[in-house]
């Protein structure tokens, strides 16, 4: 079993990658390997809509390859997808946005494949912000079909400068209890 994550920060060591890592410290002691994959910072474009990968069938985008479709099939060969960001001007940052938009239309193209997969948000949040990033990671993994792991409380840090997460003991315990709650999943579902 395998999961993968996607880390919409432009830092990245900053504090949304620190709280996928600490999910994936508790699925490594179920035995799930973790994948981590930076997208933040990256010249990610938005779905243009042209419909091709509807004709093409081929789990593939059809735009100028700028990383998207090793993404897709990152997702497609996953058990669970981790989609994590922090809070950019009340929610995902663009690259973020661009991963949901494009992945999302060549999953329903090809047999929507990321159906049934387990889906997890994870937010680092300044201040303000974090429900509506939530929400709409969220928002994704519920039009996709896909079951969503939740944790004793929304799977966000209190977080800006680098390392600020280790000051969230709450926000910590939340991400041990998300990777828990995806490890018991992953094996009631997948075992």
């Amino acid at each position: 079993m395998k999961a993968v994550a996607f880390n919409g920060s432009a830092r990245p060591k900053g504090n949304t990658a620190r709280a996928v890592e600490i999910v994936f410290g508790e699925l490594k002691k179920e035995g799930i390997d973790g994948e981590l994959v930076n997208i933040g910072g990256k010249p990610l474009a938005g779905c243009t809509g042209c419909n091709k990968c509807k004709a093409n069938k081929d789990m593939k985008c059809a735009l100028k390859d700028d990383g998207m479709n090793s993404y897709i099939e990152k997702m497609a060969s996953a058990d669970a997808i981790i989609i994590a960001s922090p809070v950019y001007y009340g929610n995902v940052t663009a690259s973020v946005k661009a991963l949901i938009e494009r992945c999302g239309q060549v999953a329903r193209a090809n047999d929507s494949f990321l159906r049934h997969k387990i889906g997890a948000p994870v937010v680092a949040v300044r201040r303000a912000g974090s429900n509506f990033t939530y929400a709409a990671i969220n928002f994704f993994f519920g039009i996709m079909e896909m079951p969503i792991a939740t944790s004793s409380y929304w799977n966000m840090t209190l977080a800006r400068d680098p390392g600020e997460i280790e000051n969230d003991a709450e926000g910590i315990k939340t991400f041990e209890n998300l990777g828990k709650n995806i490890a018991w999943l992953m094996k009631k579902t997948r075992g």
